[in-house]
């Protein structure tokens, strides 16, 4: 613990010794004279020395003056650097962190920051992409984006969208030899498994549950290409390797920009949805809503922009 005199009489000390005058000092620090003449006697009190001699016209510094004001102007200009550095440096408090599966990252959330980043230059994103559940109460992570059922106790969870499969593909498939305009037609066409879908929620809809529904129940729902990454799945799709039973949110920029097209108005939901979650603390925090703000907007625009059946 530093024993110092007031600051506020080192102040002022400091601004009367480089200027010798205590009305240049005064109009520094926007005080009066006689208000600096106040803390330089109180200072002097609590040193018991005199710091200046008082001429009629002009103030000198006395041996114990020049002795002190080295000191105390260097300490002043030291903290007006640090000062002037905090203020041109920039800060690393304004960071958000969000968890979100690398899926979701690649084909949601990635193609869309630009949005984001052009709105809010001075927030620090960071994104984690993975699929291990985290503890939102720790420093790991201030937001996740995630699929569930909507079981978020105690937490501030708000959902932003449906999910739901269907088939797709690119616009090539609907013409060719075989073009796919009735489900009948998939028959003519490799069928693309998520294999990620089963092994993360077992009662998601696969294929065989679609062309039951659709009227194709004798179709060999097994057969066909198998992925056990998501974003692979979606690469043989583009690529005009088959079709897909494709996830309608994660889809949403490929059907968007037409490099998919979902044939078919028959679409099979998934039971809950896709949350954004965070804490009730980090709520509070106004980068962690914005960012929210933000996906919440993001997820609007993309249920008015794909239709069902598209």
């Amino acid at each position: 613990m530093y024993e110092l005199p007031p600051l506020n009489g080192l102040r002022a000390f400091e601004a009367a010794a480089r200027n010798l005058s205590f009305a240049k000092a005064a109009d520094e620090l926007h005080v009066t004279p006689a208000a600096v003449s106040y803390q330089i006697r109180a200072l002097e009190t609590k040193l018991g020395v005199k710091l200046f001699r008082r001429l009629n016209r002009a103030i000198v510094l006395t041996d114990a003056g020049a002795t002190l004001f080295p000191g105390v102007r260097s300490s002043f200009e030291g903290l007006h650097r640090a000062v002037a550095r905090i203020d041109t440096t920039p800060t690393l408090d304004r960071v958000v962190t969000a968890t979100i599966s690398p899926h979701m990252a690649a084909k949601w959330l990635v193609p869309r920051l630009t949005g984001f980043i052009e709105r809010h230059p001075d927030i620090d994103l960071r994104i984690a992409a993975s699929n291990t559940v985290v503890d939102l109460t720790t420093d790991r992570a201030d937001v996740a984006i995630r699929y569930n059922l909507g079981n978020n106790a105690g937490l501030v969870a708000e959902k932003l969208m449906d999910e739901a499969v269907t088939p797709m593909c690119t616009p090539e498939l609907l013409g060719g030899p075989h073009p796919i305009r009735t489900p009948a037609d998939l028959r003519h066409h490799t069928l693309i498994h998520d294999d990620t879908l089963s092994r993360h929620w077992p009662d998601a809809p696969a294929w065989s549950k679609w062309l039951t529904l659709a009227g194709e129940p004798e179709r060999d729902a097994s057969a066909g290409l198998h992925f056990d990454h998501s974003d692979h799945c979606m690469d043989a799709a583009l690529q005009g390797s088959g079709v897909i039973l494709g996830r309608r949110a994660m889809a949403s920029r490929d059907l968007e920009l037409g490099r998919l097209i979902a044939p078919f108005e028959l679409d099979l939901p998934f039971e809950g949805g896709i949350y954004s979650v965070t804490t009730e603390e980090k709520a509070s925090n106004p980068d962690v809503a914005a960012f929210r703000d933000w996906l919440r907007e993001e997820a609007a625009a993309m249920r008015r922009s794909i239709p069902p059946g598209v």
